[in-house]
């Protein structure tokens, strides 16, 4: 699995494409995130959604170059399929503390719209 956390070369295109909409953007991803890994705590005895919270949160990640997460939420998806829901709770884990790494990038990246 790759240590990406951040895609840079991801940003920049949606920079391109976005234009002055691309800190709206990055906000956005982040709120939506924030309630992902929420809605995965919440859902940690019930595979089904845990699959279900995972493809979503998956695409949305792997869209706006969280690469790691991304990895972490496909795996999910898959593993929710078969794994018993208690060996499920460490990817879900794993998932929150990726968001946390990522989530100061993100941040970051944006502050340097908002201010500039």
């Amino acid at each position: 699995m790759t240590q990406i956390h951040m895609d840079p070369e991801v940003l920049v295109g949606l920079q391109d494409v976005m234009e002055g909409e691309y800190p709206h953007l990055l906000d956005t991803f982040l709120d939506d995130s924030q309630k992902r890994v929420e809605a995965l705590r919440e859902a940690r005895g019930d595979a089904k959604a845990l699959g279900r919270i995972a493809h979503s949160f998956k695409g949305s990640s792997g869209h706006l170059g969280a690469v790691r997460l991304a990895e972490l939420c496909q795996r999910l998806e898959i593993e929710s399929t078969s794994a018993q829901v208690a060996d499920l709770a460490d990817l879900v884990d794993q998932i929150d503390h990726e968001f946390a790494l990522v989530k100061p990038l993100y941040e970051s990246e944006c502050q340097r719209f908002w201010v500039g």
